[in-house]
């Protein structure tokens, strides 16, 4: 477990994180410096693709590859519309994310998909602000979001909204906050506070642990002694499962957790890895993810395609291709403006349906899932319009 939190601890430092070839048309590229976003021709729009391949970590060259082929099926099922799309591989690095960023709207790009770690794209807005081109990166960590800078990721307000939206209409609305002692778990704190407090809840409590498998043993009595004294009826962790999560859900148990009386709430995907499935103290426990449905849809096609299996953030790319398409099927070759990407009517994308808001965040319908029997059961389907419950 020691080495599991030590790897944790290693990659919160880079990221929150957290999922057919089209024929490309080129546009031609603008020289000098850029004065705001490109102008594209009818339904034609040049994207910029910044992967974070190249930094010699298999890591990275894994995500960069899987990024890149799901963006290429999106382009693929698009009809109506041609999308130049140009690779830049920033090998994790956020100065050359800025410089590359720079260099693709040099170039002509009207738009930017990336890059992949947050303090990247954080870089890429920067340098390319005073420009008019917007940013679409592949993280979720919402601290980066504003200006020209949106997150696809599934952001830990939108789910902590959701699971606390569920458990209050389920009779499971008083809530004990259960959080890493790190950046992660601070922010997933607030989150889920501002989540129960939207949905009609309330906080009875917050407790945290140390980072560490000594700071977590210490702490499981405790928790259970306060979720007993505080009458919650739930318990909202924010462990993940590389992390906290296995040795904290079996001691909570150990420790005489009531699993029947008290919900155990994750914040976090409790079925990624897959053989977290079969962890007895996970058993029971909820958690958000999207429409499992139509990643299993994703997934099968991705397979098909290029002969492996995607990453988790993959579907990422494939949406924000799809949202990108989606407007420049209509914008006869115009800019892709704030206004326009931020449209409340949303996206569908390979992981249902989604919208961006104003402030750099998004929305995601997400579905409600159950561990039963090592095994992932949705208790409660990802809704399917932005008008439903669930939102």
């Amino acid at each position: 477990m020691l080495s599991v939190i030590h790897r944790a601890r290693k990659s919160l430092g880079r990221a929150f994180v957290v999922l057919c070839m089209g024929v490309v048309a080129a546009c031609v590229p603008t020289g000098g410096p850029s004065t705001g976003p490109a102008q594209g021709n009818g339904g034609s729009v040049q994207v910029a693709l910044l992967i974070p391949s190249g930094s010699g970590q298999s890591q990275d060259e894994l995500f960069g590859a899987s990024l890149e082929n799901a963006a290429r099926l999106a382009i693929g099922d698009l009809s109506g519309v041609q999308i130049d799309l140009r690779v830049y591989r920033t090998g994790g690095s956020p100065a050359q994310a800025s410089a590359l960023a720079r260099q693709a709207v040099d170039e002509g790009a009207q738009v930017i998909l990336g890059p992949f770690y947050s303090e990247e794209a954080n870089a890429a807005g920067v340098a390319v602000a005073s420009s008019g081109v917007n940013v679409l990166a592949f993280s979720n960590n919402t601290a980066i979001a504003g200006g020209n800078v949106f997150v696809l990721g599934q952001t830990f307000e939108n789910t902590a909204r959701r699971l606390a939206g569920y458990a209050v209409r389920n009779g499971k609305g008083k809530v004990l906050v259960v959080h890493d002692r790190n950046v992660a778990g601070e922010v997933g704190k607030t989150a889920i506070e501002r989540g129960v407090s939207a949905a009609g809840g309330s906080i009875v409590g917050v407790t945290s642990y140390e980072f560490s498998q000594n700071g977590i043993v210490q702490a499981a009595k405790g928790i259970v002694a306060t979720a007993q004294s505080s009458g919650a009826t739930a318990v909202f962790l924010t462990a993940d499962t590389a992390g906290a999560l296995p040795l904290l859900t079996q001691l909570l148990v150990d420790n005489g957790l009531n699993r029947s009386s008290t919900q155990m709430i994750g914040l976090t995907r409790w079925d990624i890895p897959p053989a977290t499935l079969a962890l007895p103290g996970v058993q029971g426990g909820w958690f958000a993810m999207p429409d499992p449905g139509l990643q299993a849809q994703f997934q099968s096609r991705y397979q098909a395609a290029y002969g492996s299996t995607p990453v988790a953030v993959a579907g990422l790319a494939y949406d924000g291709i799809a949202a990108i398409g989606a407007l420049a099927r209509t914008s006869n070759g115009a800019p892709i403006t704030r206004d326009a990407l931020t449209q409340t009517a949303g996206f569908a994308g390979v992981s249902g349906i989604f919208r961006l808001l104003p402030n750099g965040t998004n929305e995601r319908g997400l579905a409600v899932a159950q561990i039963r029997g090592n095994q992932v059961v949705v208790i409660d389907s990802a809704p399917r319009s932005f008008a439903g419950v669930g939102f």
